[in-house]
Order: C-alpha cells, then sequence, then structure tokens
C-alpha cells in the first residue's frame, strides 16, 4: 500500500515530500486530473473520502489522503464503502482542491492493513484552549495565558516547508494581517499574532527569529507578532485542541493547516480550517474577539 500522508481535509493542496509539479490548465478553467485508488475511510457527514490512490501525473504521487466533494455533489459518497475501488476527477483551480465524477468500478472489502488518518478533537467555539507552556523567539518562556485580555490569532508552521499554500502562505497572510492591525496603536494593544512551530527539532528560538524578522513591521520587532516552538508534548496538546494533524517523515512534515482565533479569556471565536480564508477575515474576527 502506498504510504500514508496526513493531509488538509478541507479544500488544502496536498503535501508531499516531492515537490507536485502541475500542468497549466486552459485560461480560465482549474486544473482537473483523474484519479482512481481505493477507499479507505468514508465521513459522509463531512463529505470527506480518504483514499489510498495511484500516481497523478503531472500532480502528485501516490499516496494515502483524504478528499471532500462539494455539497452538491455529496450524494456521490452514498454506496461508497471502505475497500471499493473508484475513479473520479481531481479539480484544482488555484489552492482549492476537491473531487468530482466519484464512480465505485468495483466492490470491495477494507484492506486490513490501511491505517485511517487520526480523528483530531472537534474544536467547537467557547472551547479553551490548552494554556501550554511554550518558548519564543528570544528563548523565553510564554503561555497562551500571557496574552489575557487580548484578541489572539494564532497558527502552525514549520520554518523548511516547501510548499507555497502551506506555511509561507501562513506567514504572507499573518504579515498582511500584522500590517493592518499595526496600524492602528489601539488595535495593536488589544491583539496579538502568535506563529507556533511544531518542528521541535529544527526550529530553536535563533531559527525561529531569523526566519520571522523580515515579516515583523514594529520597532522593536515581535512585539505584536511572536514565534514560539516548545516541546513536543506541549505542542502536540495545543495541537490537538485545535484539530492539526503532523507526522514527521524524512526530515519533513505532512500536514494540515488550522489557525485561531481567542478571545481575551483564552477561549475559541473561529477555527479556520485550511487556507480558504483571507487576512481580512482575520483581521475582522480579532476585531470582534477584541471588541473594536
Amino acid at each position: 500500500m502506498s504510504k500514508r500522508c496526513l493531509l488538509p481535509l478541507v479544500l488544502l493542496a496536498p503535501l508531499a515530500i516531492a515537490a507536485c509539479t502541475r500542468k497549466a490548465p486552459a485560461p480560465g478553467a482549474p486544473a482537473r486530473y483523474p484519479l482512481q485508488g481505493k477507499v479507505v475511510e468514508v465521513d459522509a457527514a463531512n463529505r470527506k473520502v480518504t483514499i489510498a490512490h495511484e500516481d497523478v501525473p503531472g500532480f502528485m504521487p501516490a499516496m494515502t489522503m483524504p478528499f471532500v466533494v462539494l455539497e452538491r455533489d455529496a450524494a456521490l459518497l452514498q454506496g461508497v464503502s471502505p475497500g471499493d475501488e473508484v475513479t473520479a476527477t481531481l479539480v484544482a483551480p488555484d489552492s482549492r482542491y476537491w473531487l468530482e465524477d466519484l464512480v465505485v468500478v468495483k466492490k470491495g472489502t477494507p484492506d486490513p492493513n490501511a491505517t485511517p488518518g487520526p480523528r483530531s478533537h472537534e474544536a467547537h467555539p467557547g472551547d479553551t484552549v490548552p494554556d501550554v507552556r511554550l518558548v519564543d523567539q528570544d528563548g523565553k518562556p510564554l503561555r497562551l495565558g500571557d496574552y489575557r485580555g487580548k484578541a489572539l490569532a494564532l497558527t502552525f508552521v514549520f520554518t523548511r516547508c516547501p510548499m507555497p499554500e502551506f506555511c509561507p502562505l501562513m506567514m504572507t497572510r499573518f504579515a498582511a494581517a500584522h500590517t493592518a492591525l499595526t496600524r492602528d496603536a489601539d488595535l495593536a494593544a488589544r491583539t496579538h499574532l502568535l506563529t507556533v512551530s511544531f518542528d521541535t527539532k529544527h526550529d530553536t528560538p535563533d531559527v525561529l527569529r531569523a526566519f520571522g524578522r523580515p515579516f515583523q513591521k514594529t520597532n522593536p520587532p515581535f512585539t505584536h507578532w511572536t514565534l514560539a516552538t516548545g516541546r513536543e508534548e506541549s505542542i502536540r496538546e495545543l495541537a490537538g485542541a485545535l484539530e492539526l494533524d503532523y507526522v514527521e517523515e524524512n526530515r519533513s512534515f505532512t500536514h494540515n493547516l488550522r489557525t485561531a482565533v481567542l478571545d481575551g479569556e483564552g477561549r475559541l471565536r473561529r477555527l479556520f480550517r485550511g487556507n480558504d480564508w483571507t487576512p481580512e477575515e482575520l483581521v475582522a474576527e480579532l476585531k470582534a474577539a477584541a471588541g473594536a
């Protein structure tokens, strides 16, 4: 069976250790790729299906990963079961991905060696996020509780991430939100940004400081946007509370994307799943959480 890859569950670019190369679609048309493989898991309620698929030429190698179908195509999952062999069309208009034309070509039985992706805790607005111990880019200890009284935006990255639609995009979007927030001194004082690395072996405070410095808009830097890491167990606890899945493979990671907005009491206000959000949306959530 192809190796398992823990990837975003909603409309995200697949992350593989090898770089993926897309074929250019016709102008104005989304890229479309034929896909075939065996079903590992079905989550009809959330319109998700995990497939151990073959190579998708020009796009990505064989792996096991979850996909979604659009709401209008939810009926495609009816009658689909683990072990079924299927074909589908993988549609990739930009940084979003979904399946169309999903067809069972051969009914089967579940693969006893198949391992579905782990089920994270499902986060809900109002949840209290664990006040874990972290360390910032200067090597100073911090906790999420240090930001009580402020609206906090929190996302996860690792500095060596090679995929532009993943960690680099999170940094770029946080940078845009950071710029907008720091234009207003009052709003900046009532909000904070926190980027947490889950690469606890490589992303030391020195690495994080060098990585984050070019994005800083305040003087001194890191006064409104902090980068942090911590002990593996602390990062896992925080990640689990916010549905973040990540697995280390060959000195890199396969992972999904989660960005959270917490209110001044450390409670979850909004969880952005994937990369289908804008800096403007993040700023609006922070303003609301801060009572601005």
